[in-house]
């Protein structure tokens, strides 16, 4: 059940995407890519890029359908004085945070989302892990 409610979420921020503002919304329901545990970059293409853009700064093609403008996320370090915050990342995308620019908990959990695509908890932990890695290599020097 909760698995169908994430990916209503996630078929909802990619339908504002491909639709316009004017047209009325219209949701379909997609399940989350298949991507490899060991790439972040490809779980951020697929996952990520949809509200953060693919370069991380923010401007995904669903941001109008937001409540706020996603972060910057390049600028995680900077804004952490120097240290990027790992452990923060790695909480938000596990879902063991509230993210205020989603109202709650609905960035998705993809903590949730992972654990659905793989049984593992390895896996799970790698997925978020290697995300959280690729997001710090995209930080600006």
């Amino acid at each position: 059940m909760l698995t169908r409610v994430l990916v209503a979420l996630v078929a909802l921020v990619v339908a504002f995407a491909i639709l316009g503002a004017d047209n009325p919304p219209v949701i379909k329901k997609v399940s989350p890519v298949h991507t490899s545990p060991a790439s972040g970059k490809d779980m951020f293409t697929n996952y990520c890029a949809v509200c953060h853009g693919k370069d991380g700064k923010g401007g995904g093609p669903a941001v109008s359908a937001l409540k706020m403008q996603p972060p910057d996320l390049t600028t995680l370090t900077h804004r952490s004085n120097g240290k990027f915050p790992e452990l923060r990342v790695y909480a938000a995308i596990h879902g063991d945070v509230e993210m205020p620019a989603h109202g709650s908990k609905d960035m998705p959990v993809w903590g949730t989302v992972f654990q659905s695509m793989d049984r593992d908890s390895g896996a799970q932990q790698m997925r978020v892990s290697n995300l959280t890695k690729y997001i710090q290599s995209i930080q600006a020097k």
